[in-house]
């Protein structure tokens, strides 16, 4: 019986490009890769490629329009979704993190005051991580420019993704606390996983040997979490 090739959801942005790198050291073809920002869908074999938004992959994942997919941690938390943690790929390496500006006298979180609000694009994480600490906060959910809710009084604190810190500090803000770490994760869908089990495995073990080579190394921030930390 001629079997249908394998189905991997891959985020847009910087992340596809690290992504595509360890597949073609699994000897892949990513050639088709090149043209992820025309084609949404990239035909191969033994395997195809859909090119989603990197929030949409658990999605495409969980529902079954994709076998596989390669997801950050914190899009993981943040989606909720159904979907099976395989491998940890060790690119898109970030931090999530709490920030105030620089001249708050804010030096933990522990010192926000009741219903503070916190601005972030990952409302599940935030609020999670401040029940955890036993805050009561506001969360106020944004979809871009972070940053600027403490400057325009829309919040005293945000919750964001960083990898150096440089962009938080360039718009005035410091670090309190860190969330957690992330990075790229390869997820299955549970059924299919049972059903394509081998094939699934083989790709999870190409992935493992080469992400565990000196070359694998860290990678870009793209939109990543991984767990609840103390402040």
């Amino acid at each position: 019986m001629i079997r249908r090739p394998l189905t991997v959801a891959l985020p847009k942005g910087r992340l596809l490009a690290r992504v595509a790198d360890l597949l073609d050291r699994c000897g892949i073809d990513t050639s088709g890769l090149s043209a992820a920002d025309r084609h949404l869908v990239v035909e191969g074999d033994p395997v195809r490629f859909l090119i989603c938004r990197a929030a949409d992959v658990p999605t495409f994942v969980e529902y079954g329009a994709a076998d596989v997919g390669v997801a950050g941690k914190d899009v993981l938390w943040e989606a909720g979704r159904d979907v099976a943690e395989l491998l940890d790929l060790g690119v898109g390496r970030c931090r999530m993190v709490v920030a105030v500006p620089a001249a708050s006298p804010v030096e933990r979180v522990s010192q926000l005051g009741f219903n503070s609000r916190v601005a972030t694009k990952y409302p599940r994480v935030a609020r999670r991580f401040f029940n955890g600490q036993g805050i009561q906060v506001e969360v106020v959910p944004l979809h871009g420019n972070i940053e600027l809710a403490p400057l325009v009084g829309l919040a005293e604190a945000v919750v964001d993704l960083t990898e150096t810190g440089r962009t938080l500090r360039d718009n005035g803000l410091r670090i309190v606390a860190t969330v957690g770490e992330s990075t790229a994760r390869l997820v299955a869908n549970p059924v299919r996983y049972k059903i394509r089990a081998q094939e699934i495995d083989e790709l999870a073990a190409a992935l493992k040997a080469v992400t565990a080579s000196p070359q694998a190394g860290g990678g870009e921030c793209a939109d990543r979490i991984d767990r609840s930390g103390s402040a």
